[in-house]
């Protein structure tokens, strides 16, 4: 049974931030990591978007200021898809557009969705660089099995559950879980056009250690410009081999701002963790910040979110910055994550506006 209780909160709200001051485009954080801001999901005329190719969109994204982005156009393993899935050569399109864009200050990212028949759900796949496998392959993926254990053993690759609720049976309520599946997806959307909260709350409840990612999923020529929301990876540094790295040990956070900068430790480890040691007392250290300045992005309210969802530490604050040390105690927590709310969360009003991922206790 899980008794958790938060024992004792310190609070502290600067008028502003004197230490590590973040850079634009992925300054230092404070922790040891930097904070690179972008895109997990995105299409382009190549399979089901409306215009402009995978250079438009790589070209879009720098130019908007992003960090990284990935064009994740649809591969067809399914009858649906044949009318919008990506070719060969456009794939291997995809491959050099994303070649020519990355540099020292953008990372463009490769990947394409795909559909888990029987209802199950859409994933994205990144960091496999060969052509999706075709005929027989396609046959097997109606079951989720297949997939997950096709993608562990491609090196390095990473999958991210899509828009879990949307046409779904959300995975199956993500079953088949095993250290090999688990290892290979790491991302789960908590915002897509709506918010998955609960779809991230069951997939943690059930094991799988996936951060959140909030993503535009845009079929428009309006590639990062269009949209708030951002997907925020910790990486050492920035290129694509570091990004997937990061995406593999759901290293990162979702935000509806689009640039929000977290930083949040339980027991001194970074979110995406897992505690080497199990304790039943935790100290959670949270450091957050907006550098615009804005009314509407007061940071209002942050709060510790455990097992189930229950929310075991709630903290209203206000201010462009906010540091908390907050004390837990647990016999029985798996998890920890920190949702944050701004004066303008969802749809613009006050509420819900970013989401970290967890750190495991190890239990």
């Amino acid at each position: 049974m899980l008794t958790v209780s938060a024992v004792a909160v310190f609070v502290l709200i600067a008028p502003c931030f004197s230490a590590n001051v973040a850079s634009a485009r992925g300054g230092k954080a404070p922790t040891s990591y930097n904070l690179y801001f972008g895109d997990l999901h995105s299409h382009t005329s190549y399979s089901d978007g409306w215009e402009g190719t995978p250079w438009d969109a790589y070209a879009a994204a720098e130019a908007a200021g992003a960090d990284y982005m990935a064009v994740t156009d649809h591969i067809g393993f399914w009858s649906a898809y044949s009318a919008f899935t990506i070719t060969q050569d456009q794939w291997n399109d995809t491959l050099a557009a994303a070649a020519h864009y990355t540099s020292k200050y953008f990372a463009a990212l490769t990947g394409y969705e795909t559909w888990l028949q029987g209802g199950c759900g859409e994933v994205n796949v990144y960091n496999v660089p060969a052509y999706p496998p075709q005929g027989s392959l396609g046959n097997k993926w109606d079951r989720p099995t297949a997939f997950y254990d096709w993608l562990a053993q491609q090196p390095g690759a990473v999958g991210q559950f899509n828009h879990p609720e949307y046409m779904t049976r959300d995975f199956e309520d993500f079953a088949y879980l095993t250290p090999q599946r688990d290892a290979a997806m790491g991302v789960l959307e908590v915002f897509n056009a709506k918010l998955y909260e609960d779809s991230y709350v069951l997939a943690l409840d059930k094991g799988w250690h996936v951060m959140p990612s909030a993503n535009s999923d845009t079929h428009s020529p309006n590639w990062i410009s269009g949209y708030d929301e951002r997907t925020v990876l910790m990486a050492e540094k920035l290129t694509p081999y570091d990004l997937y790295a990061a995406m593999r040990a759901g290293r990162g956070y979702a935000t509806l701002d689009k640039n929000l900068r977290i930083s949040y430790t339980l027991n001194g480890e970074v979110m995406g963790s897992t505690l080497a040691q199990m304790a039943q007392t935790y100290t959670a250290a949270i450091h957050i910040e907006d550098p615009d300045g804005v009314p509407s992005d007061a940071i209002t309210l942050v709060e510790v979110v455990s097992d189930g969802g229950a929310v075991v530490a709630s903290v209203p604050t206000h201010g462009m910055t906010v540091d908390l040390t907050i004390p837990l105690a647990s016999i029985g927590a798996h998890y920890y994550y920190i949702r944050i709310s701004t004066a303008s969360g969802i749809d613009g009003a006050p509420g819900a506006t970013a989401w970290t991922a967890p750190v495991w206790t190890g239990r």
